[in-house]
């Protein structure tokens, strides 16, 4: 049978010289290679019964949030009824929005309201940054040795609890304390630092660094250990020292971590802490110190007006909500990292 044209061509060569192989032949109308049959998708069903002992592990979590986390929030619906001791737990006159009209007209809880905003963005500004630079300066340090004994010296305070904390502050800053010690044998004369308002905020916002700081570094010393040694190299070949590698490396490196503290710290802006501020504040300092957690602690458990306090608490979180979801959405828009 002689060969036709096409059969007796030479095959085309590839690039290293060798010849192609030959192709089987496809039969006129034979179906090619199809698709590939997808995998079928896992049910929730299914997938629970293979991994059972780790979603086991979720239990306890999940019951600690529902009964005290969750549950409690059935508890906003005495903000619209009228509380009264030994009557229903939710309440027993529908008064609608009376409570929050009385706080929205009552200049007092504004002005604690203030007061927080205050002592919060005070926290903010200078207790955000700190950690970052701290851990900076961490990572710079050669030394491993002197490196872990600065760690384990900043990171004390944080395990010692508030009333251990405000006990000391109390003793350093009292009359005969040691801060007023020091400004006599200057020749000064003593400063009763807790009985000034106008000291209060400067007295509870470096505590805070005091006691917060050393613990925040841990993030960033986690996340600068996460940064591409190549993009150090890169920036040195071009001629950026240790300031322009950090500024254009380093922090381009730490970003994500920086905005999530962030938009985390953000969300609690107006839960200035109770504990502390309870125990460091008296009469003579509510001009300054006094907070809306400490507002409601007086208004709701001092004067037993719970419905009042509970009304002030859902605004108080109504307005959290709103800032951590305002920060979240600005953090996606500007730098393209956020919680959710």
């Amino acid at each position: 049978m002689p060969l036709t044209r096409d059969e007796t061509a030479p095959r085309p060569a590839d690039a290293t010289g060798k010849t192609a192989p030959e192709r089987p032949a496809t039969r006129p109308g034979a179906a090619g290679p199809g698709p590939r049959p997808r995998k079928r998708k896992q049910t929730w069903r299914e997938a629970f019964r293979r991994d059972w002992q780790l979603y086991s592990l979720a239990l306890v979590p999940l019951i600690f949030f529902a009964i005290f986390k969750y549950g409690p929030m059935i508890g906003n619906v005495i903000a619209f009824r009228r509380f009264r001791p030994g009557g229903s737990m939710f309440g027993d006159e529908w008064v609608g929005l009376r409570y929050i009209e009385m706080f929205i007209n009552d200049p007092t809880f504004w002005h604690v309201f203030a007061n927080t905003a205050i002592l919060g963005g005070l926290t903010l500004v200078v207790c955000f940054p700190l950690p970052i630079v701290l851990a900076l300066l961490l990572n710079e340090v050669r030394k491993r040795h002197f490196k872990k004994i600065v760690q384990s010296i900043s990171y004390l305070p944080h395990f010692l609890s508030v009333v251990i904390v405000v006990g000391m502050l109390m003793q350093l800053l009292s009359l005969q304390g040691t801060v007023n010690q020091v400004i006599g044998a200057f020749g000064g004369e003593g400063i009763p630092f807790l009985q000034r308002p106008e000291w209060f905020r400067a007295v509870y916002v470096g505590s805070e660094v005091w006691q917060t700081v050393g613990w925040g570094t841990i993030l960033y010393l986690a996340a600068l250990t996460t940064v591409d040694d190549s993009l150090y190299e890169a920036a040195r070949i071009d001629g950026a020292g240790r300031w322009r590698q950090t500024w254009h490396v380093t922090l381009p490196g730490i970003r994500p971590t920086m905005m999530t503290l962030l938009v985390l710290n953000i969300g609690t802006f107006l839960n200035v802490g109770f504990e502390k501020v309870l125990l460091l504040y008296n009469p003579l300092t509510y001009e300054t110190a006094d907070v809306i957690s400490t507002y409601l602690y007086r208004v709701g458990l001092v004067s037993n007006n719970l419905s009042y306090a509970a009304a002030i608490g859902l605004f108080q979180a109504v307005i959290g909500l709103v800032m951590v979801l305002s920060a979240n959405l600005i953090s996606r828009r500007m730098v393209g990292t956020s919680l959710w």
